[in-house]
C-alpha cells in the first residue's frame, strides 16, 4: 500500500511517496481499496500551509473505491460496496485507507467510479452553492468565477439545468468557449476586461442578486461592486491568494449587502445532509445534467507534478488521481 505524505509544508516538492502499512478497521471504519482520487485546489492550501494540518500529515480529501474489510458497527455498509467521500480525515492521496462510514457514501450502479471522484468535493460544493448556500430562482442572472475550472464546469450545467442565466469569468481567451460550453450565457475575460462594468452593463446597471466566488483576492471586491441592493456575495476560495481584510463601511454598508464564507462541512454535517447533498448530486449525473469530461489522469508517483500543473492553471477541467 502506498500513500503521499508532507513533513513540511511549502510547494509541490514536499510531497513524498511512501509505502504504508495499515491496521484493521475499527469500530464505524472500514477498509477502502481506492480505484480513483479526487484532485482539488484546497489541496494545495493544505500543502503549502495556507490550511495548517498538523505535521507529518497525509493529504487529499476526496476518492471513491471499493470497500475491502469493514470494522463493527458501520451499518449498512459491506464489503464490495462502491463508495465515496469529500470530507476529513485528509489522506485521500493512497492506494488504501481506513475511513470513518459516517463521512461516507454509497455510489449507485451505473455511475462510473472515476467519474465520481471527480464530483465529490465540486458535486457537493455545487449543491450547497446553488441549493442552500443562495438558493437561485429560474430568470436569475447570476456570476460564477473561473467558470471553465472544475468546479465551473459543474456549476454551471447546474445552474443552467435550474434555469439560471450564468455570466462566467475566465482567465483566458482560450477557456470563453469551454464555459459557453458547460452553460454559460456570458463570459468575460476577467484578465482583459473589467468584469464589474461588463456585468453592470448586461443587467442594465442593475447588478446582480448573488455572486459565487473562488478565485478570491483579485476578484474580492469588484465581486461585491457586481451586487445590487441586499446581494449576496458568496465566498468559497482563494485560488488567487488569502483574502485581504474588508473594508464594512466602503464595500458592505452602502448596499446592505449579505457575505458568507462557506464550505462542504457546513452543509454536510449530519447523516441527513450528506444523503439529500449526495443523492440529489448522483440524479444530476444520471440524468445527465451534469456531465462530466475528465480532462487528466496522473499517478500517485506523479503527484508533485499534479500539483504544478493545478497550481500553474494547466489543469482545465476535472483531474483524477489514479493509484498505480
Amino acid at each position: 500500500m502506498q500513500a503521499i505524505e508532507i513533513k513540511k509544508t511549502g510547494g509541490p516538492e514536499v510531497l513524498e511517496l511512501k509505502d504504508i502499512k495499515l491496521d484493521e478497521p475499527k469500530d464505524g471504519e472500514v477498509l477502502i481499496k481506492h480505484t480513483a482520487i479526487g484532485l482539488n485546489y484546497i489541496d494545495t492550501y493544505h500543502r503549502s500551509g495556507l490550511y495548517p494540518l498538523p505535521l507529518p500529515s497525509g493529504i487529499g480529501l476526496e476518492a471513491a473505491g471499493i470497500i475491502e474489510k469493514i470494522g463493527k458497527n458501520v451499518g449498512d455498509f459491506k464489503e464490495g460496496d462502491k463508495v465515496a467521500y469529500a470530507a476529513a480525515p485528509i489522506g485521500s492521496y493512497s492506494s488504501h485507507r481506513i475511513y470513518p462510514v459516517k463521512s461516507l457514501v454509497k455510489v449507485p450502479d451505473g455511475i462510473d467510479l472515476e467519474v465520481v471522484a471527480t464530483l465529490m468535493t465540486k458535486g457537493l460544493t455545487t449543491f450547497y452553492l446553488l441549493h442552500k448556500t443562495y438558493p437561485v430562482k429560474s430568470g436569475q442572472k447570476i456570476l460564477f468565477h473561473a467558470a471553465a475550472g472544475g468546479v465551473g464546469q459543474i456549476f454551471c450545467q447546474w445552474a443552467k439545468s435550474l434555469g439560471c442565466d450564468v455570466i462566467g469569468t475566465v482567465g483566458s481567451d482560450e477557456k470563453i468557449e469551454i464555459a459557453k460550453k458547460f452553460g454559460c450565457t456570458h463570459v468575460i475575460n476577467y484578465s482583459k476586461d473589467d468584469f464589474q462594468k461588463k456585468v453592470m452593463e448586461i443587467t442594465n446597471e442593475e447588478g446582480l442578486p448573488v455572486v459565487y466566488d473562488g478565485v478570491g483576492k483579485v476578484t474580492m471586491e469588484k465581486s461585491l461592486g457586481c451586487l445590487k441592493i441586499r446581494g449576496t456575495f458568496v465566498s468559497f476560495g482563494n485560488a488567487s491568494g488569502k483574502l485581504d481584510p474588508l473594508d464594512v463601511g466602503k464595500l458592505i454598508a452602502p448596499k446592505g449587502l449579505f457575505l458568507t464564507r462557506p464550505s462542504i462541512a457546513h452543509y454536510t454535517a449530519t447523516r441527513k445532509e450528506l444523503d439529500e447533498a449526495a443523492d440529489k448530486l448522483f440524479e444530476m449525473v444520471k440524468t445527465q445534467k451534469v456531465k462530466i469530461e475528465i480532462f487528466k489522469k496522473y499517478g500517485l508517483k506523479d503527484a508533485v507534478n499534479a500539483h504544478k500543473d493545478l497550481e500553474g492553471r494547466k489543469i482545465i477541467g476535472p483531474a483524477i488521481i489514479v493509484p498505480n
